[in-house]
């Protein structure tokens, strides 16, 4: 019988990847491809390294870029419950789950163009503290400054999640020229009234009409003794009422001629800096 000489491509592989929804191992591949076994499938992943960089090399012409696109910061858990070698595998809590599972950590980099309703995966870095000794905040940290001074990408805000609402970060964020729209715990401790008062939670906060509709400018502890961030309250989806919002303020500020700062609280919970 004569051997087989064919080998997995990258191409090949990464169609699969594409039209399997929902396994991905190399099992799977093998039992649904008449050309390559597990075996060979498993030589090609250990000799191939698929870097973050590559992403970019085949989406950047695809990228419809806008003055007032979004960087969205995310991270995910591709569960691996069951596995007990793999590398990268670590127990960490996964939002899909609802709990602490086994899986390997993802930090994903999408860029968002609101006009067209089109967005596109432009990086994303593989969370290893154990191996690079980084956290999930240094990788959008490091995925931030790539975007902004490598890649000159044309941006408006940066979206992310309550985890990534810290200090270094939004400072970062603003020092970028970039406007920012994240979440921050009910827990978290503000001032609204203008250092007269104690800081206090800001699910304590109290709300008149005009406030409700205008927005409360209030202090995270923590930040620069001046600088104040606008929170709204309102009781829809997250991104539904975000963008609008975000998009109210742009206008306002594009009228004024400033550059607004936006956060999102959680839940009821919205905020955009004067």
């Amino acid at each position: 019988m004569k051997a087989n000489t064919e080998r997995v491509t990258r191409l090949d592989y990464c169609q699969y990847l594409l039209v399997s929804q929902i396994n991905y191992t190399l099992t799977n591949y093998a039992e649904h491809t008449e050309h390559f076994s597990h075996d060979m499938a498993n030589r090609y992943l250990a000799d191939d390294a698929l870097r973050p960089y590559l992403v970019w090399e085949n989406t950047r012409d695809q990228v419809v870029q806008t003055p007032y696109g979004f960087l969205v910061f995310d991270d995910t858990i591709v569960d691996k419950n069951f596995s007990h070698k793999i590398e990268l595998v670590r127990r960490q809590y996964s939002g899909n789950a609802h709990g602490v599972i086994k899986g390997i950590g993802v930090v994903t980099c999408v860029y968002v163009n609101p006009e067209t309703d089109q967005f596109w995966i432009i990086d994303y870095r593989i969370y290893d503290p154990a191996g690079d000794g980084k956290t999930k905040l240094d990788h959008v940290a490091e995925m931030l400054r790539n975007c902004v001074y490598q890649k000159h990408l044309a941006l408006w805000a940066v979206l992310m999640d309550t985890w990534y609402a810290t200090k270094d970060l939004l400072l970062q964020i603003e020092a970028c020229g970039k406007i920012y729209y994240c979440p921050l715990k009910d827990n978290q401790l503000v001032d609204d009234s203008g250092g007269t008062q104690p800081y206090r939670r800001l699910d304590s906060l109290t709300w008149t009409t005009a406030e409700q509709q205008r927005g409360k400018t209030i202090k995270i502890k923590g930040m620069p003794a001046q600088h104040k961030v606008k929170v709204f309250r309102v009781v829809l989806s997250a991104f539904g009422a975000a963008h609008g919002r975000c998009r109210h303020q742009r206008d306002s500020a594009r009228q004024r001629g400033g550059r607004p700062r936006c956060v999102r609280l959680p839940l009821e919970s919205r905020a955009i800096s004067p």
